[in-house]
């Protein structure tokens, strides 16, 4: 089999460790083409001297210079670019066969269109792509002949219970999305007002990172899978389920006409969907240690308690209504997740800023990427206002908020 030359966009994150995990198995099969991060140079340098790419790219031209010189003074010959435009241009680069588009939130849209415009083989763990632009990007996909893979546990689960069956088509009931319900499954609602940035982030299952984990902690982040499926599998919102499953066992299911349930199973860990997606339609080991079935105590199932994850009731209105509203659901969540990640907004203010943005900003079918950047800034700065506004309604509170909002200058600000 010809080796695959990876672009890996967000090569410092929880999906690059993952990803660079099974480069290193497999260096046969696998090679890396490019590496990209935001700010973390030392790590990304580090790994441009294990994987020599030709290429890496950073979001600043003052930390491609500082990298390009350590990299040199290394004896690696990588060539080091920077900001919004060099990621599009190693997505869509020659030198590359295969794209991990795993950039967090709204900032990886550009680069993942750039790979589709290119017909690259994509491996998408950027779900907000989906969410943002689903018609759009689904379009773009099929008229240039691009491979759409998903690597996010769920969606890889899917994929494979499909078997290549028409997701919307005859045959197939239902499609159920498992969760885990995160940190505060049972806490009293009482005490989420409480809740801190690490707490949020210590998840019970999987590891990731820090903004992920809080959207796994409020449920935004399967309300958001809800999206990125009815547009990956072309399903009817009324056929898609949630369920939470706290052992994170089972990663999803296909329910059938004939009320057959397939479900794909296996350890917590990112390695088996990336290494699914990276060898498909091959497999190859991925690191992962068998499941043991007789250390499986039990399995258990409940439905989500929406008044617990209201940040999954609003992405499930968004979806029903078809979806014209979900670029202003993910950019005020961003904007909302990261002001209390760094200490200006309450837990329980998350799901506020979010409603309060739906309800203030129109809703559009977003048919053009520029409609879909247009209210993706339009969003920010409205969700900048909620913060604030939450922030002063939270000026009692023992833990006080800042009332400086640093607003997000849009998607083009960040890799």
């Amino acid at each position: 089999m010809p080796t695959q030359r990876l672009t890996l966009l967000g090569a410092t994150g929880s999906i690059g460790d993952s990803t660079l995990d099974l480069v290193a198995r497999h260096p046969d099969r696998f090679t890396v083409h490019a590496l990209t991060a935001h700010r973390n140079l030392d790590k990304l340098f580090t790994r441009c001297v294990a994987f020599r790419p030709d290429v890496a790219v950073v979001g600043e031209a003052q930390d491609a210079m500082q990298l390009q010189a350590r990299l040199r003074v290394a004896g690696v010959r990588t060539e080091v670019m920077h900001g919004p435009q060099a990621l599009c241009e190693v997505a869509q680069s020659a030198g590359c066969d295969t794209v991990v588009a795993a950039i967090v939130g709204a900032a990886g849209l550009l680069s993942s269109l750039a790979a589709a415009r290119a017909g690259k083989k994509i491996l998408l763990a950027n779900k907000e792509a989906l969410v943002m632009s689903g018609a759009l990007f689904m379009r773009t996909v099929a008229a240039h002949g691009a491979t759409l893979l998903p690597l996010d546990s769920e969606h890889n689960a899917i994929f494979q219970c499909l078997a290549g069956a028409p997701a919307g088509g005859a045959g197939v009931e239902r499609i159920v999305l498992t969760a885990s319900g995160g940190p505060f499954l049972h806490r009293p609602l009482e005490a989420l007002d409480r809740v801190t940035p690490d707490e949020a982030c210590a998840h019970p299952t999987w590891r990731m990172g820090r903004k992920i984990s809080v959207d796994s902690a409020t449920m935004m982040n399967k309300g958001l899978e809800t999206i990125e499926a009815r547009w990956l599998f072309a399903m009817p919102p009324e056929r898609i389920e949630v369920v939470i499953h706290p052992q994170s066992v089972i990663h999803s299911m296909v329910a059938y006409a004939d009320q057959s349930v397939l479900a794909q199973l296996g350890r917590p860990d990112m390695r088996t969907p990336i290494a699914h997606a990276m060898a498909w339609p091959e497999r190859i080991d991925s690191g992962v240690a068998p499941l043991d079935f007789l250390q499986l105590a039990h399995l258990s199932f409940a439905a989500p308690e929406l008044k617990r994850f209201p940040c999954l009731r609003l992405a499930l209105e968004v979806l029903r209504e078809g979806c014209a509203a979900s670029v202003t659901l993910n950019a005020a969540n961003e904007a909302a997740v990261d002001a209390f990640l760094n200490g200006r907004l309450r837990y329980t203010d998350i799901a506020h800023v979010v409603e309060d943005c739906l309800q203030r900003a129109p809703s559009s079918a977003h048919e053009s990427l520029d409609d879909i950047l247009a209210t993706d800034t339009q969003t920010r700065v409205l969700a900048g206002q909620a913060i604030q506004r939450a922030a002063l309604r939270s000026a009692s509170a023992t833990v006080p908020l800042s009332l400086s909002t640093t607003l997000d200058e849009g998607i083009g600000a960040r890799l």
